[in-house]
C-alpha cells in the first residue's frame, strides 16, 4: 500500500450508506464498493445492513474465496482511525432476550430436579 494512504474518521464512513454510495470497514481497511452493488452475489443488501459500522464480523461470518478476498483490494480506499469507531453496545434487546432464556432454563431445571425428588 501506498504511503500517502488517506485516513478516513467513523462518522465520514458512515455517511456513505446507500446504494448508490456505499463504504465499508472491514479490519481496518475503508472500501468503496458502490460499482460492486448490483454484483454482489449476496445481494446489495447486504452491505447496506454493514454501513455505519465495523463490518469486520459481518464479512467475517461469511466464507468468503479466496478471489472474492482478493477483489477486495479493487475497492480500497484508506484506512479507518480506529480511535473514531464507536465503542460496541450490546444490543439491550438481545441481552434482554438472553437473560429471560436464561432464567427460564434455570427455572425448568429447577422444577424437574424438584419433581424427580
Amino acid at each position: 500500500m501506498a504511503s500517502d494512504q488517506k485516513t478516513f474518521v467513523f462518522d465520514e464512513v458512515a455517511k456513505h450508506n446507500k446504494a448508490d454510495d456505499c463504504w465499508l470497514i472491514i479490519s481496518g481497511k475503508v472500501y468503496d464498493v458502490t460499482l460492486f452493488m448490483d454484483n454482489h452475489p449476496g445481494g446489495g443488501e447486504v452491505w447496506l445492513r454493514a454501513t455505519g459500522k465495523d463490518a469486520t464480523v459481518d464479512f467475517s461470518d461469511v466464507d468468503h474465496s479466496d478471489i472474492a478476498k482478493g477483489k477486495m483490494e479493487k475497492y480500497y480506499i484508506g484506512e479507518i482511525d480506529q480511535s473514531t469507531i464507536p465503542v460496541k453496545h450490546s444490543n439491550s434487546k438481545h441481552t434482554l432476550i438472553i437473560k429471560v432464556l436464561l432464567v427460564g432454563i434455570m427455572v425448568a431445571a429447577l422444577g424437574i430436579l424438584f419433581a424427580v425428588l
